[in-house]
């Protein structure tokens, strides 16, 4: 890890009010680090994190990724009932989903409309709408 990619973990951590441990520190170092957004799944982070020489088991970075979307830093990327996504871009916009490579992307937000939203139940209030469109290669 570079000291830059550990100084933006810790601020990153810290103005969302997580302590800095070292393993939450490492992992948001491999997440934001070089200061450009990422989707990741709780195994491709793992495997990262191994790769970088740190050692956080799988459990941990599940936590850790929950505890991230807790606190406001990411937001989890639903595909399916069995794959997620963790994704660091917090403004609202859809993502393309490869079904070949199960890669997931950032789609132009600028390119996408809704039109409408069906009536909400009276104790309802919008949180966010997830759109994920699913491609498969010609």
């Amino acid at each position: 890890m570079t000291q830059t990619a550990i100084e933006r973990g810790t601020k990153w951590l810290t103005e969302a009010g997580l302590r800095p441990t070292r393993q939450r520190l490492a992992l948001a170092s491999l997440l934001i680090g070089d200061g450009k957004d990422r989707h990741v799944t709780a195994e491709s982070l793992f495997a990262a994190c191994a790769q970088s020489g740190e050692k956080v088991s799988l459990a941990t970075v599940y936590n850790t990724l929950r505890a991230f979307c807790d606190a406001g830093l990411m937001q989890e990327v639903v595909v399916d009932g069995s794959r997620s996504y963790f994704d660091t871009r917090m403004d609202d916009h859809p993502h393309f989903f490869w079904e070949d490579t199960t890669e997931i992307v950032d789609a132009p937000a600028d390119q996408f409309r809704i039109a409408q939203l069906p009536k909400l139940p009276a104790n309802a209030e919008l949180s966010r709408v997830d759109v994920v469109i699913r491609l498969k290669r010609v």
